[in-house]
């Protein structure tokens, strides 16, 4: 008996909700309707895309992608352009605690009747094309923001960039922030396999910007071929890095010339310069002032986040070797004499666990490692084997939630320790839930 081809729609699909439905069962209906959750490629969004818009937007497109650091890229530009007067819609994922995190208008969560308008109409258009969670969510955050008339779009790639949805369309402002390994069943296992799928974002004659200080050659190959002006650190602008904590880093822009000083928001220093930069490029006539005092109000959930105090508890949704390098390094510089670190992780099975938690071994002198029960979530017997890169001393085991290794690491910290919930977005999710 023949097999069916992999991307054959199954018999019977899953019908759509009807009219009035609730977010939660169009989110639903999302998950159930393609045979696998990634399936990267531009063919099949393009042709619902051309469907829904008989051109494509007038506004300014700026795609934002990269291993880590996009979150903060997009946060800082979204403020600084609003600041410059401009309406300002930002597409991210994934989210947090609920959908609508991920379609921002003005700064504003799109509400639940909003984007199940846009669910219907992407619904309608697509047919009998097959779409994953991610291409009709990319698709939704598009009729919303072409409803709402918003000046910029600010798009974050979900994996990789070349063949990722958010692709089809091009770029006045391709900003990348870091290229290192991840996701290595899509994008490859090495830097330069990574950074070509990173570049894809690039655009011919198109300026761009690469916030990291050493760019791989494929990404410098792409930018050449296709006429790219990429602006990166040394190049375009100079950063001056922080020393320590409360430290200012200072940024020197050469055209339109400005310095700015960049203050210590616990994001990637990277990345804010690089939407500094990019909003100077966008915005030449928004002042070094605006600047400074809006990047001075910026925040981001689930990115070095405090949750509480004595014991000190921070958040990250880091999950690969190169963020976990950038959390040693930032709790490196805000450690106090004789403060603890404990480290509450969990981690989808995809994860480099072993080198993650290397990269976090010298600062770390207990951890709390948890079950992570999510779709792809490890359990406690696949993470613990993978851990070889942390030192175990008297760690209590795993726990069965992450809920439960936090109330372990509180209740084994002393007032001046620090507790580091880190790991995936679901780690923190489940984290704030309890702060």
């Amino acid at each position: 008996m023949p097999m069916s081809p992999p991307n054959d729609r199954p018999a019977r699909m899953p019908q759509a909700p009807g009219p009035g439905s609730p977010l939660a069962d169009w989110l639903n209906y999302l998950e159930s309707i393609h045979p696998t959750e990634i399936d990267l490629g531009l063919d099949r969004v393009l042709v619902v895309f051309r469907r829904l818009f008989r051109s494509n937007p007038r506004s300014r497109i700026i795609t934002v992608g990269g291993t880590n650091g996009k979150g903060s890229t997009v946060a800082a530009l979204e403020g600084l352009l609003r600041t410059a007067g401009r309406t300002v819609g930002a597409y991210t994922s994934p989210h947090l605690e609920k959908y609508n995190e991920r379609v921002r208008v003005n700064g504003i969560d799109a509400s639940d009747q909003a984007l199940v308008q846009a669910f219907e109409e992407v619904e309608a258009a697509r047919r009998d094309v097959s779409l994953t969670y991610f291409e009709f969510g990319t698709l939704a955050a598009f009729v919303v923001f072409r409803d709402s008339g918003v000046d910029d779009w600010i798009l974050e790639v979900g994996l990789g960039g070349r063949l990722d949805a958010v692709n089809i369309l091009d770029a006045d402002l391709p900003i990348i922030t870091s290229v290192d390994i991840d996701h290595v069943a899509f994008l490859g296992n090495d830097i330069e396999s990574i950074g070509f799928e990173k570049a894809g974002i690039l655009r011919p004659n198109r300026p761009a910007i690469f916030a990291d200080l050493n760019p791989p050659s494929s990404v410098l190959q792409q930018a050449s071929a296709q006429k790219v002006r990429l602006l990166r650190p040394g190049s375009g602008y100079r950063l001056s890095a922080p020393a320590g904590q409360g430290t200012e880093a200072v940024l020197d822009i050469d055209q339109p010339f400005s310095r700015v000083s960049l203050p210590d928001l616990g994001l990637p220093v990277n990345s804010v310069a690089a939407a500094v930069v990019a909003a100077r490029m966008l915005e030449p006539d928004l002042s070094v002032e605006l600047i400074e005092a809006t990047l001075a109000g910026l925040s981001l959930a689930g990115r070095f986040e405090q949750l509480a105090e004595a014991p000190t508890v921070i958040a990250d949704v880091g999950h690969n070797p190169h963020a976990a390098r950038w959390l040693a390094s930032r709790i490196g510089a805000i450690r106090q004499p004789g403060q603890r670190v404990l480290a509450v992780y969990g981690a989808l099975a995809d994860k480099d666990v072993e080198n993650v938690t290397e990269a976090l071994s010298e600062q770390v002198d207990q951890w709390f490692p948890a079950a992570l029960n999510v779709p792809r979530g490890l359990g406690c017997e696949q993470l613990m084997p993978r851990m070889t890169g942390a030192r175990m001393l008297d760690q209590p085991g795993c726990a069965g939630s992450v809920q439960e290794a936090v109330s372990s690491a509180l209740a084994t910290a002393r007032h001046n320790d620090l507790v580091l919930v880190f790991g995936s977005f679901f780690t923190v999710a489940a984290a704030r839930k309890m702060f």
